[in-house]
């Protein structure tokens, strides 16, 4: 089995380092990464200028590449270098993720976003993360990593992207694993606004989670909360099916 693993934490981070040793012990590793920090940057596509690429060395992976571009980016154009290099390319896995990327956050995120490109390219998916920018040990993420790839080659679906997302607490502080939908993921938000060097104001955005009470635990959101890992089933078809009929109905018409 040949995997394809990137990130949007870059090339160097530890979680893909961790990824990468993890699964190389039931698949060729092919790693295709950003150079450099790409988080939050969703599922944006470079477009009107060059991606550059340069094959590095990389442990436990057969060959690896950092690029220019983004997550989405290395997955699209690396599954293409790949196959015209003759590698087949089973699934893709994408992280793991130095902070969580599970409810809404879902739709920010570079890492499952580098995952549903693996799937708009017809490969199923896997993106792992753990639930801070410092987090305190890789082991369960990394290990749950292995056990999904594994109980998953073969039943699901191009169309699928699992989701996973690891509390950042030590191991055996870890409750279980829950499959869970998505839920919201909100913030007590602001926008601090700064000068810079030119006297120029500048405004930095940052939040404090939200901490959700009486709400069911098969959300992802308050199965995190609650000290779970969770599995979500993901795909991109956003489309509201249950109100098809009923926009029909509107005789909307220009």
């Amino acid at each position: 089995m040949n995997l394809l693993i990137a990130n949007d934490d870059g090339i160097e981070a530890k979680g893909i380092k961790e990824l990468a040793r993890s699964l190389s012990r039931i698949a060729n590793i092919y790693v295709c990464a950003p150079h450099t920090q790409r988080s939050a940057c969703g599922h944006g596509i470079t477009v009107g200028k060059p991606i550059s690429m340069k094959e590095v060395d990389f442990p436990n992976a057969k060959q690896a590449w950092e690029f220019t571009g983004t997550p989405a980016d290395c997955v699209k154009l690396g599954l293409k270098m790949l196959s015209e290099q003759g590698v087949k390319i089973h699934m893709v896995c994408s992280g793991i993720n130095h902070g969580g990327n599970y409810g809404t956050d879902t739709l920010y995120s570079g890492t499952v976003s580098a995952a549903i490109e693996g799937c708009i390219c017809g490969l199923p998916a896997v993106a792992v993360s753990v639930n801070d920018h410092k987090p305190l040990t890789f082991e369960v993420a990394a290990e749950l990593a292995y056990e999904t790839v594994k109980a998953a080659i073969d039943k699901i679906d191009s169309n699928t992207v699992l989701n996973i997302n690891v509390p950042n607490l030590p191991p055996s502080d870890i409750k279980g694993v829950k499959i869970a939908r998505l839920g919201a993921r909100e913030y007590e938000e602001w926008f601090e606004p700064k000068k810079n060097e030119n006297g120029e104001m500048e405004y930095w955005y940052s939040g404090t989670p939200v901490v959700y009470e009486d709400l069911p635990e098969d959300i992802d959101v308050v199965a995190m909360q609650n000290g779970y890992a969770t599995i979500t089933p993901l795909h991109y078809d956003l489309t509201s099916y249950k109100l098809i009929e009923e926009v029909k109905t509107w005789g909307i018409k220009f």
